[in-house]
């Protein structure tokens, strides 16, 4: 089992910067993949991007792309997401997630990761 727990969120200005942590444990050794999601009041959750475990290599939605940077502490296995030039639209509850397998084809789905945090509130304001 792997347990994933989150810091990092809070209020800032729209233009500002946030950085979220994300801290697994357990079964490390298991994780094929990390993924970052999103979801608004009344919104269906929404991928952000994501990093390969292995190779670092990473990936991200086109709403975030050259704002949002992911990645991976190789010291303590801190996954971060860093947000830079946020935008009122990027207000929601934000969530790290790990899936034991990797597919080009599932990883933007919330449905198919096995692990999750516990979420945690990003409010941009105008």
């Amino acid at each position: 089992q792997v347990q994933l727990v989150q810091s990092g969120g809070g209020s800032v200005q729209a233009g500002g910067s946030l950085r979220l942590s994300c801290a697994p444990s357990g079964r490390i050794d298991v994780i094929a993949v990390m993924g970052w999601f999103r979801q608004a009041p009344g919104k269906e959750r929404e991928f952000i991007g994501s990093l390969l475990w292995s190779g670092y290599r990473t990936s991200y939605a086109d709403s975030v792309k050259g704002r949002f940077t992911i990645s991976r502490d190789k010291t303590n296995n801190t996954v971060y997401l860093q947000m830079n030039s946020l935008k009122f639209e990027d207000t929601g509850v934000y969530y790290c997630a790990a899936d034991r397998t990797f597919s080009a084809g599932t990883v933007a789905t919330s449905k198919w990761y096995d692990y999750w945090g516990q979420g945690t509130q990003v409010t941009v304001s105008s």
